[in-house]
């Protein structure tokens, strides 16, 4: 049994090895890329990527930056990934993160003089159960009605907007919202995520992310639930067959990919900004690419949310300093996804090729490839 679990558990950090190295290459081969736009453009690339990376690593608040706007990115790529693990493809994380950055900000805006070790959790657990509740709409349509989940969850995203337009500018004073800045009410220090590097913006949904990410892992690959949800994803006849209850493991996987995108709401309105602001921030859609850069594993997502927050961070420092437009970093983004594309089509045509070759080699070719002389039956 220790043997079988050891091979288990080495058989998992090979793969999250894999995981991590194939998104590394893949940020290699589009930065590669991308210093031809840039050149093409009458840029120098090297000076504008020593301008990113200073822009993003050069001083301690330029960290504290970066690693800022990596959180929601962290997230938003687990969202993705436990939805996309279960066959699901969620388009509603920017709906999910609105309703839980809403819940957080509402009860955080209300100040009811509880402490910080109460306020915190509270409103990050509303958060999570806010944006899950809202992610398990488009799985409870599946389940029950095969809508499909892409449609759903667009429709979903318009909704919270609105939800979200109609709470903030409530006049009649039973919510604590101003309808003037439209926002909820600033939240008060102790319903504040607290800062972890001193001088910077940096906040502990960091360390929050981080540990959602490990506890995904967790769930994904050493539960009953997780592989459950890893069967439904790959075949929902081979689930069926294994008397996997499809319906209900579709919800469930909705509502935690909503949940952590419900987090990252509410990361941002008591971390980063104190108020949920009538205006959805965007991270939802770039999580998307986050889940398919770090390969739909949580150890991966967090790579390349880093990925994604020193390309945000950097930016501007590249536009200020050197001229070139900020907006090469969409490009960038856009060849990291075609890499990553490029790499996985590389794989799969690499093991349709071997599986080719092993049904058409001839019989003594085939034991040669396997250590067997020919014409020699292998003992057992």
């Amino acid at each position: 049994m220790g043997t079988g679990w050891a091979s288990q558990h080495n058989a998992a950090w090979r793969s999250t090895a894999v995981t991590v190295g194939t998104s590394i290459l893949a940020v290699t081969i589009a930065l590669l890329a991308g210093a031809v736009f840039i050149a093409v453009s009458g840029h120098d690339p090297i000076e504008s990527y020593r301008a990113l990376w200073n822009g993003a690593f050069g001083s301690r608040r330029a960290v504290g930056e970066t690693l800022a706007a990596s959180v929601p990115y962290i997230f938003g790529g687990l969202s993705f990934a436990i939805a996309y693990r279960a066959g699901m493809f969620n388009i509603g994380i920017e709906g999910q993160m609105v309703m839980g950055g809403l819940a957080a900000g509402l009860f955080a805006g209300w100040d009811l003089g509880l402490p910080a070790v109460v306020y915190v959790p509270t409103s990050m657990a509303l958060a999570l159960l806010a944006g899950g509740l809202w992610g398990s709409i488009a799985g409870v349509l599946k389940a029950a009605t095969g809508a499909h989940e892409v449609i759903t969850t667009i429709m979903l995203n318009y909704l919270a907007f609105r939800l979200l337009s109609f709470t903030v500018l409530e006049t009649d004073k039973h919510l604590p919202v101003d309808p003037q800045l439209q926002a909820t009410h600033m939240a008060p220090p102790e319903a504040r995520l607290p800062i972890i590097l001193s001088g910077t913006r940096l906040h502990a949904g960091l360390i929050v992310g981080i540990l959602a990410a490990i506890l995904l892992w967790y769930l994904l690959f050493r539960t009953t639930f997780g592989y459950n949800v890893r069967t439904v994803g790959l075949s929902r006849g081979a689930a069926a067959y294994a008397g996997i209850r499809w319906g209900s493991t579709v919800v469930a996987a909705m509502f935690v990919s909503g949940g952590m995108a419900g987090l990252g709401g509410g990361s941002e309105t008591i971390g980063l900004l104190g108020q949920q602001y009538n205006s959805p921030q965007g991270y939802g859609f770039t999580s998307i690419a986050v889940g398919l850069v770090g390969r739909n594993h949580p150890i991966g997502v967090i790579a390349a949310a880093l990925v994604f927050g020193v390309l945000r961070s950097g930016s501007n420092a590249m536009q200020n300093q050197v001229g070139t437009s900020r907006e090469i970093v969409l490009v960038l983004q856009g060849l990291v996804i075609l890499a990553i594309a490029g790499l996985a089509a590389s794989g799969r045509i690499k093991a349709w090729w071997a599986r080719r070759r092993r049904t058409t080699m001839p019989t003594d070719e085939f034991s040669n490839t396997i250590g067997v002389e020919p014409g020699v039956t292998p003992e057992l």
